[in-house]
């Protein structure tokens, strides 16, 4: 039987849950506070905070951090303990991703947290501050790794860092890139910074798109918490962005290098008008047919054709966002996750960056990107999906509530709830209620990064999107939302525990 409205909003809503426990704590002790030698040190006002979350066990972290907003801690000052303690104690290697998630997600929660209404704002980080702890526990399982101090010996001043941050990061030297990193938060503006890390965390494609993920959310996760903490995570950044396996990169022809250092040559073939575009939907039409079945050469090079002929940028990124949406719908795995995760990033930072040719080269990277994610999936793995041919679907006889019904669906038919959320949508016009919708039930059911990840990245490009693709790409989203059926997290369930002990 479907849920009804009531039933539906009971089950959502109703499960909105009020910071407070019973149990009162002492403060921060100043041995808490204590730093360890060698370790990375943290602004003074920030670092008791930090070390509480590392120091409390996961078991009881939860109820420690909402004893202390209780007592006056404030939602930034959480925020930023927890990316914070996340850089100095998960390290992102030797993937910048698995138990590195704790950190890359730490802005979609932010961002959920930031679009829910206030009974719910925890949720999502509550979800993070337990995700910091299981990495942690085995980060310090696997190489007990811990952010060190910088070497101040290294340093370069102001006026050399850029220059140096560059050498470093062309030639992959970590111990150069860890100090001229430092030197750029010391002396550099946060737009400065950007420019250098955007173009290096899409200039190749190892571990599926998590350096350009990482760029994105660390960068706006500090615009949440303040550009004075920037120094261990940038140190942390660069850190990541220079992983690699095999020969070092600047000496070697590598596979997942090659795309950018061909689209570098291709940058120059484009006419400086581009950023006077027109909207063209058959040029929107044209490059999700090449996504569907080019190379990652052919692919940027219609790109640069596209825009040639007068095709505005937001045409392109049209085609990609829609790319990346209906890859997901063809086979829904990790890899199609990370296209549609990373293309959100990518978007991000062509957004935020000034540079002209920085901006072309993260169009053409990710147009690049998009047939590795399917050849890396396999074309006989591919079902015929097609994101324009999605058809709308008739709410269900017995359902007096479509939303009720589109995620009933999604918990064991997803190809029909894709077809009821276009219908919905286009009848409707309330994308709004549908992603709230969504949110909670991430909120409630979620049990991986992935969920936070893909539901933020989603619910953001929607309003990017052109009003003839949003629909179907939020649509397609139904692929991966979780469905109202699902049990809820065994961490939601902690903490009605905690409430009712």
């Amino acid at each position: 039987m479907r849920p009804t409205r009531r039933q539906f909003l009971g089950n959502t809503v109703g499960s909105g849950l009020a910071l407070g426990f019973l149990s009162k704590l002492a403060p921060v002790s100043g041995a808490e506070a204590k730093l360890e030698p060698g370790l990375v040190k943290l602004d003074d006002s920030i670092e008791p905070t930090v070390r509480l979350l590392e120091q409390t066990p996961r078991e009881r972290v939860l109820e420690e951090v909402a004893v202390r907003i209780r007592s006056g801690l404030t939602y930034r000052e959480v925020l930023t303990a927890l990316m914070l303690a996340g850089v100095r104690n998960v390290q992102p290697r030797p993937q910048v991703g698995f138990k590195f998630h704790a950190v890359l997600v730490i802005n979609s929660a932010h961002l959920a947290s930031m679009s829910s209404p206030a009974g719910d704002r925890w949720l999502p980080i509550f979800w993070a501050i337990d995700r910091f702890k299981s990495s942690q526990l085995e980060t310090e399982k696997t190489s007990g790794w811990r952010m060190s101090a910088v070497d101040e010996g290294r340093v370069p001043p102001a006026d050399k860092a850029k220059q140096a941050f560059t050498d470093a990061m062309d030639n992959w030297d970590e111990a150069a890139a860890d100090a001229a990193a430092a030197a750029l938060a010391r002396t550099a503006s946060r737009d400065e910074c950007f420019e250098l890390f955007a173009r290096y965390g899409a200039r190749d494609f190892r571990d599926i798109g998590h350096k350009a993920i990482y760029t994105a959310n660390s960068f706006r996760t500090l615009d949440a918490i303040g550009w004075h903490h920037a120094e261990p995570v940038l140190r942390s950044l660069a850190y990541a962005q220079l992983k690699y396996d095999g020969p070092v990169p600047s000496k070697s022809d590598a596979a997942p290098d090659r795309p950018g250092r061909r689209n570098a040559e291709r940058v120059k073939a484009i006419q400086p008008e581009w950023r006077n575009g027109k909207p063209d939907a058959g040029a929107s039409r044209s490059l999700l047919e090449t996504f569907r079945t080019g190379s990652e050469e052919e692919a940027p090079a219609a790109v640069v054709d596209a825009l040639n002929h007068g095709a505005v940028a937001d045409s392109v990124w049209d085609a990609i966002l829609a790319a990346a949406g209906e890859l997901l719908m063809r086979k829904t795995n990790i890899l199609t996750l990370h296209a549609v995760t990373s293309a959100n990033a990518l978007h991000y930072a062509f957004k935020t960056t000034a540079d002209p040719e920085s901006r072309l080269m993260l169009l053409l990277q990710n147009a690049a990107f998009l047939p590795l994610f399917r050849q890396g999936v396999g074309e006989k793995n591919l079902s015929s999906q097609r994101l324009d041919a999605i058809e709308p679907a008739p709410r269900a006889s017995d359902s007096n509530d479509p939303l009720a019904d589109i995620f009933a669906e999604a918990g064991h038919d997803r190809l029909s709830a894709t077809g009821k959320t276009l219908a919905y949508l286009q009848d409707s016009h309330d994308a709004p209620s549908l992603m709230h919708a969504a949110r909670r039930l991430v909120f409630l059911k979620g049990n991986d990064a992935h969920d936070y990840k893909f539901s933020s990245a989603v619910l953001e490009d929607y309003f990017d999107l052109s009003p003839q693709w949003r629909d179907r790409y939020l649509a397609a989203a139904m692929f991966y939302l979780p469905g109202s059926g699902a049990p809820d997290n065994a961490l939601v369930q902690r903490i009605r525990a905690a409430f009712s002990a």
